[in-house]
Parts: structure tokens; C-alpha cells; sequence
């Protein structure tokens, strides 16, 4: 047996359909079972009478995501947070410290990397965008039980605008389905505008710094995935730094904005990614063994897909250090 293997505990929880309770934020009639950041603004919910939820308990590691599998009514709600400013942690903790305070036990709970990044965001459930975003670098997770065998899962994370909740609840027969109601114990202040990490500073600086950078000045041919055949000032820059750190590895990682489906935009991207590691191979020598190309089309945005401005902000491609030491 791996040190890491799929688990999968199977709790009957079958039983008369529970009504769903209303999440309507403000209500003072709602007791305030799960608080919430001010201003939360519900924007998803579904629930269905029997269904099978896998929650995890482990990072994700060796290809596999360890979770339980549990049997019951599954209800999933979204919430968006319209302020800037807030750390997945600070989005989290009101909702940790409502289920500590009614009793549930913490079986798991890890942020962005140390749960597995980009692999553990996709191994997992998440409720599509718009309604939650995930930040593959920047969220929370948390899995709780509670005494009547009531589970729950909380994913947190933000963009540049807005923070992001989502919370499944898997109830059995006779379990009661948390309420939520918005809390004033952390007011959501708004922040002024800060410079955009990923385009701070040296290529070299970001990367050593915080793992990842945009390469902002890449153009591609009109129509195509093709680079563009000018001479990029990131490119040259990025190229310097890895000839100056011979071990360093790399991920060239492709971005879209949402216009067209989802697996043609991932396609695209990663196809784009593969055009500036060629580049990178070709001009400057850099070995091709150093370099991944992967797509991401566009689920991880810098920004709002609203405007023209932001679908072309999301339009990139970015570096990322894979390096662990």
C-alpha cells in the first residue's frame, strides 16, 4: 500500500428531504449558527436529497486526493465579498469560529500550496465562476464534522476586487442545516488601490519572492498562438535569470479571458505558453528540460472578465518557480 490512499468512508444518511433553510443575509430571524463577513452577498446556492460528496482529509499528494465519502443532503452555497483587503484566512476564520463554538471537529484544513495548488483546486469541488473564484495560490480549505454527523467544507480565496466563500453541507436524517447570517466582527474595508504583485519589481525579484510573475509585455499574432516577433524585454530578463540560476525550473503558465468554452481556452493557453518556451529554447539556449507549458484558460484571472480592460489583463502568460529549496 502508498503512503497515500484514497479513503472513502460511506455514511448512510438517507431519509425524508430536509427543507431547505433560507440564507437570505440581513434576515434577523436567522440564528447565527455560521457567521459570515459583512456584506456577504449569497450568489449560488443548490441543494439535492441524497446525494454522495467526497470531502477531503489530506492534501493532495501522489496523484491522489484523500477524502470521505459521505451520503446525505447536499447543500452548496456561494458567497462574494464585495471589498478588497481580506485574506482567505480572514474570510475563514468567522465561519471556523462558529463551528468550533457548536461543537464540530476539525479534520482537516491547509491553505493554497500546503494542500497541493493546482492540484488539489481540481481534484476537489468547486462551484463555477462566476459565482465562486478560487486564487490557485492564494485560498483556504476546511473540513469539519459535527456531533450529529453533519459535514461541512469551506473554500476561501479572492481576486483583486472581491473575496470569495463557498461552504457544502452534507446533513443526515434529523441533522438541522446550519443558517448563516452576516457578522460585524470583521468589516470587509474596502483598500486603497496597491501595485499588482505579479508585475512589482524585477522578474527575478518576483520570483524569488512570491514564486510567480507575469510576463506583460508578450504579444501573439493576430489569430494565432504564435509569439510575436518582437524582441521582449520579459523574455530577455527571465532568460538572464536563469542562466544566472542554472538549477532553477520553471512552469510557463498560459491565461485567457472568458470569451469561447473552457477547454478551448485551455488549449489555447497552453499553446501560447508553448510558444514562449520555444522562444526561450530557441533565442536564448534555455533547456527545454527546465521549462513545463501548461494552460490554464481562464480560471485563474487577475481580474474581473467585465470589461475590455480586464479581459485584456487576463489575457497572459505567466512564470511560475517550481524550485522547493
Amino acid at each position: 500500500m502508498t503512503s497515500i490512499t484514497r479513503f472513502r468512508a460511506k455514511l448512510s444518511a438517507t431519509g425524508p428531504a430536509l427543507g431547505l433553510a433560507a440564507a437570505v443575509l440581513g434576515t434577523a430571524a436567522l440564528s447565527a449558527d455560521l457567521s459570515l463577513p459583512l456584506n456577504a452577498e449569497l450568489t449560488k446556492q443548490s441543494s439535492q436529497g441524497t446525494a454522495v460528496y467526497s470531502a477531503p482529509i489530506a492534501p493532495y499528494a501522489q496523484g491522489l486526493l484523500p477524502s470521505f465519502e459521505i451520503k446525505g443532503r447536499v447543500t452548496k452555497q456561494a458567497y462574494r465579498i464585495n471589498a478588497k483587503g481580506l485574506t482567505p484566512q480572514q474570510l475563514l476564520q468567522p465561519i471556523e469560529d462558529s463551528l468550533a463554538d457548536a461543537g464540530f471537529e476539525f479534520l482537516f484544513k491547509c491553505e493554497d500550496r500546503f494542500c497541493g495548488g493546482f492540484d488539489f483546486r481540481f481534484a476537489t469541488e468547486v462551484l463555477t465562476a462566476p459565482d465562486m473564484f478560487v486564487d490557485l495560490f492564494d485560498y483556504s480549505f476546511l473540513t469539519a464534522r459535527g456531533d450529529s454527523g453533519e459535514y461541512v467544507t469551506v473554500l476561501t480565496s479572492r481576486d483583486a476586487v472581491a473575496g470569495y466563500i463557498q461552504i457544502i453541507q452534507v446533513t443526515p436524517e434529523g441533522a438541522a442545516l446550519l443558517t448563516t447570517e452576516t457578522s460585524a466582527a470583521i468589516k470587509a474595508e474596502p483598500t486603497a488601490p496597491t501595485r499588482n504583485p505579479l508585475k512589482a519589481g524585477s522578474i527575478a525579484d518576483r520570483l524569488e519572492s512570491i514564486g510567480r510573475a507575469v510576463l506583460s509585455d508578450l504579444t501573439f499574432k493576430t489569430g494565432s498562438s504564435d509569439l510575436g516577433d518582437d524582441d521582449f524585454a520579459s523574455l530577455t530578463e527571465l532568460a538572464a535569470y536563469l542562466a544566472d540560476n542554472p538549477k532553477r525550473t520553471i512552469a510557463l503558465v498560459g491565461h485567457t479571458d472568458t470569451v469561447g468554452s473552457l477547454s478551448g481556452n485551455i488549449a489555447l493557453s497552453k499553446r501560447r505558453a508553448a510558444s514562449v518556451r520555444a522562444r526561450l529554447a530557441s533565442k536564448y539556449g534555455i533547456d527545454n528540460a527546465r521549462m513545463q507549458a501548461e494552460g490554464m484558460g481562464y480560471l485563474s484571472p487577475l481580474t474581473a472578465n467585465l470589461t475590455p480592460e480586464g479581459r485584456e489583463e487576463n489575457r497572459r502568460v505567466e512564470v511560475i518557480l517550481l524550485n522547493t529549496e
